[in-house]
């Protein structure tokens, strides 16, 4: 602040005009540059009840200080213009094979809203993407709560989930939870427990697994061949004819599509992102 008095001086040759244009006092202006003159221990202003003038000592610092305050101003309009205009970089971090033409046209819609975004994506396997990635959001599918984190989450969707079988896979009945461990599962990670509804709370079972991959679609290619039994979200398995959906004394646990991000304090092109997605969830559903 008191350099810049300092430099905006040389366009003002009156400190009472000069603090007007910066609107301070011109009691608290004159303050800043007798504390300068004392902290460099050398008289910067020849005063005169008429007008100032900048010494030897003033016209140096001016000299060797300006480049610096000219890139300071630089920095805090680049600022400014980040605070009041959606710009920059934006890394996206989303599941693998999640409904990803419509994703694909979603992001494609919102780059095209906002052409001064730049957006990357990228896409992790498994259940959950790594906590020290450096993304500005990332989307995660969970069935339990998220662990503990840092991070910001709030929960968009829910999916509901089906066990699902191969068009000739032949049974009738009702079945219990604990009579898939019974049947080949097709599992997302090894050791997968399948978690299913129960009167408010939830129940788990250890199912025995045929095969496991991560890819949903290889999960459904592999239903599809009779490999064994998978549960699915409905929504990749809606009109398909061949599978079926498995009869159950209890429903599996729905799948929930969170967000997450840093701090409640986002960026604007995070933020006007997070409006966007929202307003388009129906496309999702």
């Amino acid at each position: 602040m008191i350099y810049r008095c300092l430099f905006a001086w040389l366009k003002w040759d009156h400190l009472q005009v000069l603090a007007k244009q910066l609107n301070i006092p011109k009691s608290k202006l004159s303050r800043h540059l007798v504390q300068l003159e004392k902290s460099i221990g050398s008289q910067l202003l020849i005063r005169t009840t008429r007008k100032q003038q900048l010494t030897e000592s003033g016209q140096l610092l001016y000299q060797a200080s300006k480049a610096h305050v000219d890139a300071l101003r630089d920095v805090e309009e680049e600022i400014g213009s980040f605070i009041n205009e959606p710009k920059g970089q934006l890394n996206i971090l989303l599941p693998l094979e999640f409904f990803n033409q419509i994703i694909s046209e979603l992001l494609t819609d919102f780059a095209k809203r906002y052409p001064k975004i730049q957006l990357h994506c990228n896409h992790y396997s498994g259940a959950l993407p790594e906590s020290n990635e450096p993304y500005d959001i990332s989307f995660v599918l969970h069935e339990s709560s998220l662990p503990a984190s840092t991070w910001i989450a709030r929960t968009l969707l829910s999916f509901p989930q089906s066990i699902f079988a191969a068009a000739d896979f032949v049974n009738k009945e009702v079945l219990a939870p604990n009579d898939l461990q019974s049947f080949p599962c097709i599992l997302s990670e090894q050791q997968e427990q399948w978690l299913f509804r129960d009167a408010g709370n939830t129940l788990s079972v250890a199912v025995e697994g045929r095969a496991t991959f991560t890819s949903p679609s290889m999960r459904l290619h592999a239903v599809k061949q009779s490999l064994g039994v998978a549960k699915l979200p409905d929504y990749s398995c809606q009109n398909d004819c061949d599978l079926q959906r498995l009869k159950l004394s209890k429903q599996p646990v729905a799948l929930q599509l969170s967000v997450l991000y840093q701090s409640r304090d986002i960026p604007i092109k995070t933020r006007v992102f997070l409006d966007f997605f929202q307003s388009q969830l129906g496309r999702l559903s």
